[in-house]
């Protein structure tokens, strides 16, 4: 019986975020129901009214099998307008994943088509669908392009990780093989999704693309091991290596073996230390401290 009304109370908490929220404010509630999902948010459930918190997912990569994933297609909502997904992916009852899947014999449509659709249709007429979303995805077969909640389509990105050289449905097959695992699904949430401000204030959810995700991942595995004390990542200019530094400090600070280690970041140019604290600051990224002198 308490187990229950624990679940009735925190279920009413994250229901509430999905039945207030709008298009214009679905990044905000975004956040927030992340905050949630990341165990940022406690409940008076312990004794005398401790706060406990709550914990939606199972995010130890050893433990991932505790979880529920479940993969949906045709899904139907009806708490507005009604809308028919064509994929959803669930993790423990919550739609993590949206993708539109567009026809491949048609060539007036692309992957472009589908992104649009979920962008000006589904997230402004059904954005209740969106709170809990870590990514949405689009294809027609022959590309395929993946993006966070109200981002412009222009920012969709390829997922590459494993596809070079690779094109058409072998290029989509690898980057859904890739990207759409339950792994790394949980590890985009958790490691590799930010909220960040711009100068006017306008809020915005940022994530990783796959050089990023591939990068900051091999620089936690090189910091595990121990052994090997420097290493270099190359990228070109533009590919986001200062989000890229963001992302890997995120993951180094919450990784269970490194008791939230202090993550120093040393650049050699003056311009690069503003640009480095703005990335930090943008995303409100805690205990950050900037060098004064």
């Amino acid at each position: 019986g308490v187990l229950c009304v624990v679940c009735r109370r925190t279920i009413h908490r994250l229901r509430a975020i999905a039945i207030g929220v709008t298009w214009q404010s679905l990044v905000s509630a975004n956040e927030e129901f992340f905050a949630w999902l990341r165990g940022e948010r406690t409940m008076p459930f312990g004794p005398d009214g401790e706060h406990v918190t709550i914990n939606l997912v199972e995010w130890d990569p050893a433990k991932i099998d505790r979880n529920e994933f479940v993969i949906a297609n045709q899904v139907t909502y009806t708490g507005g307008p009604e809308k028919r997904f064509d994929l959803v992916g669930y993790v423990n009852g919550i739609p993590m994943v949206i993708g539109e899947a567009k026809t491949p014999v048609r060539p007036s449509v692309s992957w472009v088509e589908g992104a649009a659709q979920i962008h000006d249709d589904y997230e402004r007429n059904a954005p209740g669908m969106f709170v809990g979303n870590v990514l949405s995805f689009a294809t027609e077969g022959k590309t395929f392009r993946y993006g966070a909640v109200r981002s412009p389509i222009e920012k969709w990105a390829p997922w590459r990780d494993g596809a070079e050289g690779l094109s058409g449905l072998a290029e989509v097959e690898q980057a859904v093989s890739s990207l759409l695992r339950p792994e790394v699904v949980l590890d985009m949430a958790r490691n590799f999704t930010v909220f960040a401000n711009d100068r006017n204030g306008r809020k915005s959810k940022v994530i990783a693309r796959y050089q990023q995700y591939q990068g900051a991942n091999q620089l936690v595995a090189r910091v595990l091991d121990g052994r090997v004390r420097k290493g270099l990542i190359w990228h070109f200019q533009g590919s986001g290596k200062s989000l890229l530094q963001l992302f890997a400090a995120q993951k180094l600070r919450l990784h269970p073996q490194l008791e939230n280690p202090t993550v120093l970041i040393v650049v050699d140019r003056i311009d690069l230390d503003a640009q480095i604290t703005a990335t930090f600051n943008a995303a409100d990224v805690p205990n950050t401290v900037a060098a004064d002198s």
